[in-house]
């Protein structure tokens, strides 16, 4: 029987800004775009509302200005259901936004994203003292890397301390200390930030070198990486631990709008599937029918499923695992 998680998101806040064209300029050009909109999103308030979404109690700490982008961002998380309580706001500084470029074809879009941390790089170890003799309430923390790595760092260490497990996003790529490391349950990464923070690409112009994907995990396991899970896009999603790789595939969609959320989609699904009672091959699987709804719509926010259309693909799809009845526990 699955449970109702309770799940602490400490991330960040960011106002999408989101300028569709049929071909990203090159340098030193200017193309005619084809529409532009705005978005609440950041790493962490997406990933904060597809957990609620999905069900699970979540908590987020994070910060924002006191500008209309900050209330709108704060206004969208609480009307997910998301406790904002304490989400703190800087007088000073301005809000975060992510600048976000996204080209599109007939059937695909491919985004490239700038992000403006603002107000989200002004969070304090005060601001997250609360956390210290809190966490242990939790039944999982989920992190990213757009606050300041000394808040990440510290949170990490309260939970481990606490036995709380840590899902680390490590995005955008950055490097991470072994004391870090050591404190993180789950990493995270997609193949481009794998990439970066371990020096190793991962090969998938046609399908997934597995030679590439083995030097990764190796590098990540060497340093003390419990579970590493890579997102590939379209190739699916590879877990790594003492025992091995395994492989979940990508479940395909006809026409993909928007990929920006795509990522912590599945990572929120994940961490929501694992904690409220699923297996974490079950769970990886639920991430990645949670995540192919997400990519058919536009923004961030606003694309997120909740678990019925979870469950309504998981059907479509004849996915047999598990019988996605069971996740009617989280309604």
């Amino acid at each position: 029987m699955l449970k109702k998680p309770r799940i602490l998101v400490v991330g960040s806040f960011m106002m999408d800004l989101i300028a569709s064209t049929r071909r990203a300029p090159a340098e030193g050009e200017t193309v005619i775009g084809l529409s532009f909109r705005t978005a609440p999103g950041g790493k962490g308030a997406n990933q904060a509302v597809q957990c609620a979404r999905l069900g699970a109690a979540v908590t987020m700490v994070g910060r924002v200005g006191a500008d209309d982008f900050g209330r709108r961002m704060v206004s969208a998380v609480s009307a997910a259901g998301v406790d904002v309580s304490h989400v703190t706001v800087d007088e000073n500084e301005a809000s975060g936004v992510g600048h976000i470029t996204l080209e599109v074809s007939e059937h695909d879009a491919r985004n490239r994203i700038t992000v403006c941390p603002g107000a989200n790089y002004t969070l304090t170890a005060e601001h997250i003292s609360w956390l210290k003799d809190e966490i242990g309430s939790f039944d999982i923390v989920l992190m990213q890397l757009e606050l300041p790595m000394e808040i990440t760092e510290t949170v990490a260490r309260w939970a481990h301390e606490a036995g709380v497990p840590v899902m680390l996003n490590p995005a955008p790529a950055a490097p991470l200390s072994d004391e870090l490391l050591s404190n993180v349950t789950f990493l995270s990464p997609n193949e481009h930030e794998a990439a970066l923070i371990s020096g190793r690409r991962i090969d998938v112009s046609d399908g997934v070198n597995e030679d590439d994907l083995k030097a990764v995990a190796d590098w990540f396991a060497q340093r003390g990486v419990k579970k590493l899970i890579v997102t590939m896009g379209e190739n699916g999603a590879a877990a790594a631990d003492p025992d091995g790789i395994s492989r979940t595939a990508s479940v395909r969609m006809q026409n993909v709008t928007d990929t920006t959320a795509a990522g912590d989609s599945f990572v929120a699904s994940f961490c929501t599937g694992l904690t409220a009672g699923l297996s974490e091959g079950d769970a990886l699987s639920f991430a990645s029918h949670a995540a192919a709804i997400t990519v058919t719509r536009m923004g961030a926010i606003p694309s997120l499923p909740d678990v019925g259309e979870v469950q309504a693909l998981m059907r479509k799809r004849g996915f047999g695992a598990f019988d996605p009845a069971q996740l009617d526990a989280l309604k």
